[in-house]
């Protein structure tokens, strides 16, 4: 079976971890810190801080974003459930906006008519590392309202020549296998903001006023505080030694995604029945996945989706459904139910292919053309 991703980890990563386990410093600790000031400077923002995953990420982000119940937050639908989940854990109200039918990112346009006297920020989804049209979603947003950006897809991504994570906006990373890099697990808040920063190492530790690392490098008796709740959200020195690895690695990761990127459209591109990714003039695409869309004919595109799932996982090539929406999952839906035509319809119409930087060239040849034998039938 062609896998549908896999994590690229090397000898270098086994070390790394033998390292750390032998100073005897496994949790949060230097190895945290070197990985924040490594990213950050990656992506050109003031601050990195390290936590679990990408939801805790954009848990944190919201809650020192100064997000709370009763509030209203916009965000897609066509998205992972974490990022409305990460709404709800604050007790805000996510709201669903629609997508474009070209890029799958949160379409400005629909923002901008869903803004009530109760919405509070606009979270804005990089879809599988296409970066969401930043300034379109600034103008639609009233004043004082922010942009936070899930980037948990998009380390490596472009808008307008600069990384996504440098706009000034708290942005957050997934460090999930499936992604550019990965720890296993693990995420991060970017933030230009002093302020904020702090305030997110502060609730990640339970609240705590001083970092385990701190006291324990401080000169004399150093006793923490406990002045709000907090969470465990905290990431090991484990994972950051991982990430300090991958991180070295990511320029040739990128180029070799898009590389498989590459010669997926080139051959796709060609068949009338299949639409590819898209990739505006303001956005370069990191590839975190890659997709297609079927486009619509007089069969249910529906089942014509499922079937060549189904036939493309008996020719030994992994594949996954387009992103359930959120709005139609029970959880969402029992809440009340929204109108969003273009998001159900790429979900109910798209296709994720085998997306990694090692994939072979003759595996990458075998989805092609078993895709487009498959669609042209």
């Amino acid at each position: 079976m062609i896998p549908l991703s896999k994590p690229e980890f090397g000898d270098a990563e086994a070390r790394a971890v033998a390292d750390v386990l032998k100073s005897g410093w496994v949790v949060q600790g230097p190895k945290v810190e070197e990985f924040e000031s490594l990213v950050a400077a990656r992506v050109g923002a003031a601050h990195g801080v390290a936590t679990t995953s990408c939801t805790t990420a954009l848990h944190l982000a919201l809650v020192a974003s100064g997000i709370r119940p009763g509030d209203e937050v916009i965000c897609p639908s066509y998205s992972f459930i974490a990022t409305a989940n990460s709404v709800m854990y604050t007790g805000a109200t996510p709201v669903f906006a629609e997508i474009e039918a070209d890029t799958w990112n949160i379409d400005p346009a629909d923002v901008a008519r869903r803004v009530t006297s109760k919405t509070r920020a606009i979270l804005a989804v990089h879809q599988v590392g296409l970066a969401a049209d930043l300034d379109r979603l600034k103008d639609a947003a009233p004043k004082g309202v922010p942009v936070i950006e899930d980037a948990a897809c998009a380390i490596g991504s472009l808008y307008k020549g600069r990384p996504v994570g440098s706009s000034g906006n708290v942005s957050c990373l997934s460090f999930h296998p499936r992604k550019t890099i990965s720890l296993g697990e693990g995420g991060m808040v970017l933030t230009d903001d002093a302020g904020l920063a702090d305030h997110v190492r502060r609730l990640r530790s339970h609240g705590a006023s001083v970092s385990d690392l701190d006291r324990h490098g401080a000169q004399g008796l150093v006793y923490e505080e406990y002045r709000e709740l907090g969470y465990n959200y905290r990431m090991t020195d484990i994972q950051a030694a991982i990430g300090i690895e991958q991180l070295t690695r990511l320029d040739d990761l990128l180029a070799r995604r898009r590389a498989v990127a590459g010669r997926y459209n080139t051959a796709f591109c060609k068949v009338e029945q299949i639409q590819t990714p898209a990739e505006p003039a303001y956005a370069t695409h990191s590839y975190q996945s890659y997709a297609i869309r079927l486009r619509p004919d007089r069969r249910d595109i529906r089942a014509r989706r499922d079937d060549l799932m189904r036939e493309l996982v008996g020719a030994g090539i992994a594949c996954r459904r387009g992103i359930p929406p959120i709005h139609l999952e029970p959880l969402y839906r029992d809440r009340g139910l929204v109108s969003l035509p273009v998001t159900e319809a790429v979900a109910a119409d798209s296709i994720f292919l085998p997306m990694y930087a090692s994939l072979p060239e003759p595996d990458q040849a075998l989805v092609v053309e078993t895709v487009i034998r498959l669609v042209t039938r």
